[in-house]
């Protein structure tokens, strides 16, 4: 399946996202956006698919926001159009999401990436949020996912300089969790993807939930959070379906409920 922006494949139980607008290095234009978010929400709620990998080409994962959308745009126009609003139903996407990162990787590009749940990225990919280079500042959530991973005094320089970095920097910093050869992205993508849908959908949805709530509040309030999601799976099929399975030494068969 595929729309004008979005290539979509299935592989067991794995989605496949392309971003497809090689002409302009994948620039996130509105268009794109919706289909994305769209397909992604979509994926969401079917329960044959248990994890996603988003990528683009070689050349670039996306190299940015498409400028000419905004270039002439005034507070209110910037305002009413709300568009970066968008960007937190990526965040409420229940299941797992790889980045596989070739190319260019920048500024929204960039963002769209540390939305995600991990970043493969290869060996010759360049990051970057150089959005001071235009006159502004990152929008989508830049200065705050890049200061968690690279904390303060790195994200400092990196977002006011606008410099590029490479997958190992990125990689030294906490950003992407894996660097590989460029041409093993999706492959290797594709092998953690389909471990991941491996496991009890359930289990991972809460596990991914419980991650995240680590970077909502205190400890405590984590802690809290990841007891009780843990007591609770105990009230679904594919707990005792996981725990039977590995007392009689054999295979689960995870179904979701």
């Amino acid at each position: 399946m595929s729309t004008e922006f979005i290539l979509k494949q299935i592989d067991g139980a794995v989605a496949v996202l392309r971003l497809n607008r090689p002409d302009v290095l994948n620039a996130l234009n509105i268009p794109l956006m919706d289909q994305l978010i769209g397909m992604l929400e979509a994926i969401d709620t079917d329960p044959g698919v248990r994890c996603v990998v988003l990528t683009g080409n070689d050349r670039a994962f996306a190299a940015g926001a498409d400028i000419k959308e905004m270039a002439e745009a005034s507070v209110v126009d910037m305002y009413e159009r709300n568009n970066l609003a968008r960007w937190e139903r990526i965040k409420k996407v229940r299941k797992p999401i790889i980045a596989a990162v070739n190319g260019f990787c920048l500024g929204g590009g960039c963002e769209l990436a540390m939305h995600c749940d991990m970043i493969i990225a290869g060996e010759g990919a360049q990051f970057g949020q150089p959005e001071i280079n235009i006159g502004v500042i990152p929008g989508a959530g830049g200065t705050q996912r890049l200061t968690r991973e690279a904390g303060k005094f790195r994200a400092m320089e990196l977002i006011l300089t606008g410099r590029f970095f490479g997958a190992k920097e990125a990689a030294s910093i906490g950003m992407v969790t894996r660097v590989v050869p460029d041409a093993l992205v999706v492959e290797e993508s594709m092998k953690i993807a389909k471990d991941i849908a491996s496991k009890s959908p359930m289990a991972v949805r809460f596990a991914k939930e419980a991650v995240l709530k680590a970077f909502d509040g205190t400890l405590a309030d984590g802690l809290d959070y990841e007891r009780k999601m843990f007591y609770m799976l105990f009230g679904t099929e594919d707990q005792k379906e996981g725990m039977k399975a590995f007392i009689e030494k054999r295979k689960a068969n995870y179904t979701g409920k």
